[in-house]
């Protein structure tokens, strides 16, 4: 299993930053990712425990439940069903305020179940592929929050 960490400081209010992340309708403005679906409300909330999240990215298709959702402080998720095929042990975002707005740290724990050529491939093709997508969705959030459209009703 390898696990991977991305951080960023968005320099904008935690339950702004919690709100856009959580969302995940908002990571198609990553080029890396295509399509992003809620098939499922989750309990309280859309994107609350128990929903359902469809994403479409260059490198597959995830279906993925949330199981922990705690705003404006973390959430969690476990990928159900992909394509091509991953085994998922977490997913999982922490928010924590700073002088400098939010503080989110974005870990996943997942492998390509091939024996000998899984954790190689892990490793050295999926694991630049996740981070960097997950990089392009932290920077879009920031974008979102502190670009010059921020205080906008569409953001």
């Amino acid at each position: 299993m390898e696990t991977m960490t991305v951080e960023r400081v968005i320099a904008a209010p935690i339950e702004d930053v919690f709100a856009w992340l959580t969302t995940t309708t908002h990571y198609t403005a990553s080029p890396l990712v295509l399509r992003c679906r809620l098939a499922r409300h989750g309990r309280g909330a859309p994107y609350g425990v128990g929903a359902i999240r469809d994403h479409l990215w260059l490198i597959g298709w995830f279906r993925e439940r949330v199981s922990v959702y705690e705003p404006p402080y973390a959430t969690e998720y476990v990928v159900e069903r992909s394509l091509p095929p991953a085994r998922h042990e977490l997913g999982r975002m922490t928010f924590i305020e700073t002088d400098g707005g939010t503080l989110v740290r974005w870990t996943t724990r997942a492998e390509i179940p091939l024996p000998l050529l899984g954790r190689p491939l892990t490793r050295f093709l999926a694991r630049p592929i996740i981070t960097r997508t997950f990089g392009n969705i932290l920077e879009a959030a920031e974008k979102a929050l502190t670009g010059p459209n921020a205080n906008s009703p569409t953001r």
